[in-house]
């Protein structure tokens, strides 16, 4: 009996050990991610993501601990040291991304050491969610930025142009009345676009639709909509600054537009849902046991 009651003793401080050289190793990252580039408008996310992935990590303790312990040293070593090596590197040479995202190598490796595939298994969301906290490389939002605002500048003008506004484009410079508005780079919305995924790939995970085609249309619909509630923001911020002044448009309610573009980002995203609910119905008893028809007599 006493042998029974040790083994899961064991197996519980064992990964308490993992934890804690989990947490030496990153709270150090996290440290510095809250003291520099999660202060930052476009980075912001990156804090809300770290305490989503700690709690969807709790809310799958058990899940993870009660897997079937089979585990898998083949792939989970070189898989851990691989982690290792793009952290010592990203710490050693401030290369953020390797820091942050060699989290997904580690803590994958770490549980097969540990369980093998039937906890990662369990744990895959949580560990994929982590590529939303690694800053996105700046040759790549260099690379869509300069389009986005291309975009975003031709859709504005001539949106406001057919309502009848003395509104011109030369490139991303918009030209309203007295004033001249400039295209910046925040205003392409790449930033919000990012942060638009991660919230609606977590509300899909939580809302958990059984229907295929549902899930398709959500996941294909965040960036045009958030590429939509952008063009909504710059819209408004030029009005306002039309209409109200140039103090006005680029004070206060500034700040505030990038508030209001991610709640109705969200609130799209969300109506979207509910008319797919209603429009698209799962089988009958194809995905909820007590549904099922009653047996025909012979």
């Amino acid at each position: 009996m006493a042998q029974a009651l040790t083994a899961p003793v064991q197996q519980r401080l064992i990964w308490l050990v993992a934890l804690a050289g989990f947490a030496v190793m990153y709270l150090p990252t996290y440290w510095w991610a809250f003291n520099t580039i999660w202060q930052t408008e476009e980075q912001a996310h990156g804090a809300i993501v770290l305490v989503v992935v700690a709690w969807l990590f709790w809310h799958k303790r058990e899940v993870i601990l009660n897997a079937a312990h089979k585990p898998n040293s083949t792939v989970g070593w070189p898989l851990f040291l691989f982690g290792l090596l793009l952290y010592i590197v990203g710490r050693a040479v401030n290369i953020s991304i390797f820091e942050i995202g060699s989290q997904i190598p580690v803590l994958t490796g770490a549980l097969l050491i540990l369980a093998g595939w039937p906890a990662v298994r369990a744990a895959w969301f949580p560990l994929l969610y982590v590529v939303f906290m690694i800053p996105l490389p700046g040759v790549l939002v260099d690379a869509l930025t300069v389009p986005l605002k291309e975009w975003i500048s031709v859709i504005t003008t001539n949106t406001l142009y057919a309502f009848g506004y003395p509104i011109a484009r030369n490139g991303v410079m918009l030209t309203i009345g007295q004033y001249e508005l400039l295209v910046a780079d925040a205003c392409s919305g790449l930033h919000s676009m990012f942060s638009l995924s991660a919230l609606g790939i977590l509300f899909m995970y939580l809302t958990a639709r059984a229907s295929v085609l549902h899930n398709a249309i959500m996941l294909a619909s965040i960036l045009p909509i958030a590429f939509a509630s952008n063009i909504v923001r710059v819209m408004v911020l030029v009005l306002i600054t039309y209409h109200l002044g140039d103090e006005m448009g680029q004070g206060f309610l500034h700040g505030t537009a990038s508030i209001v573009l991610l709640l109705m980002s969200l609130g799209f995203l969300l109506l979207l849902d509910i008319v797919l609910v209603w429009l698209i119905k799962p089988s009958v008893g194809r995905h909820s046991v007590g549904n099922k028809l009653p047996d025909r007599a012979p």
